[in-house]
């Protein structure tokens, strides 16, 4: 039977840090919803994958209503997520873990809409058996200070430290097995579930730059100013 891989988007945020009157990922980028480019992109790099988008309860009628609009009709299921984004992964693949035989699974934030076909590649030649997943990570460019609880602060060699982005790849079964685990609030990703249920084997790949995840406003100024040089 062949094995069936999936992208999870996780959508349902509520994006307080981004300021504006709807969360980050439906905000226009080059005239549409970020998360349609965040899709169009992900299916792109690997086209076999099914996609579930994870909304929150508020979106889950809106967002068909987007994609009518915008005549978007790129396959992929939609589930209401949680409070937290790992409630929002947990629902997720509830959904998928009866949908046969797993292959990978692939989490990434829907703020995320620059994920290229060569990083991903770069992903799935990593994710070999002798490891769990692989995380698309970059060296910090900026310098360091590690902060003592009585507000001092020291430098660290950041040389030693990666900034870690999304999509990360797993395989499939361990993910899910990984998901009984009782939800913490420091999972602030997959990474930092699979290493609390044992799986912590997880392998470093090189990620881009460019695949930036939209906080603030000046970070769609960004991506639609290099669109246009």
């Amino acid at each position: 039977m062949k094995k069936r891989n999936h992208h999870i988007v996780v959508a349902a945020g509520a994006g307080h840090r981004f300021g504006g009157p709807v969360p980050k990922q439906f905000c226009l980028l080059w005239g549409r919803p970020v998360l349609m480019t965040t899709l169009e992109r992900l299916h792109a790099a690997a086209p076999d994958a099914e996609i579930t988008v994870v909304l929150s309860a508020e979106m889950m009628d809106e967002w068909p209503r987007m994609c009518a609009e915008h005549s978007f009709e790129l396959a992929h299921s939609t589930v209401a997520g949680g409070a937290t984004r790992a409630e929002s992964v947990r629902a997720a693949l509830r959904r998928i873990a009866d949908s046969g035989s797993l292959g990978w699974i692939s989490i990434h934030d829907a703020a995320r809409p620059m994920v290229t076909p060569e990083m991903f590649s770069r992903l799935t030649e990593a994710l070999a058996d002798d490891v769990d997943g692989v995380i698309p990570a970059i060296p910090v460019t900026d310098s360091l200070r590690l902060v003592a609880p009585d507000g001092t602060s020291a430098a660290v060699d950041r040389s030693a430290y990666r900034a870690v982005q999304t999509p990360q790849l797993f395989h499939g079964p361990r993910r899910l097995a990984a998901d009984r685990l009782e939800l913490r609030p420091d999972f602030t990703d997959d990474a930092s579930v699979m290493e609390a249920a044992g799986y912590g084997r997880l392998a470093l790949a090189e990620g881009d730059p460019r695949n930036i995840k939209i906080t603030h406003s000046s970070d769609l100024a960004r991506l639609e100013a290099e669109r246009e040089a």
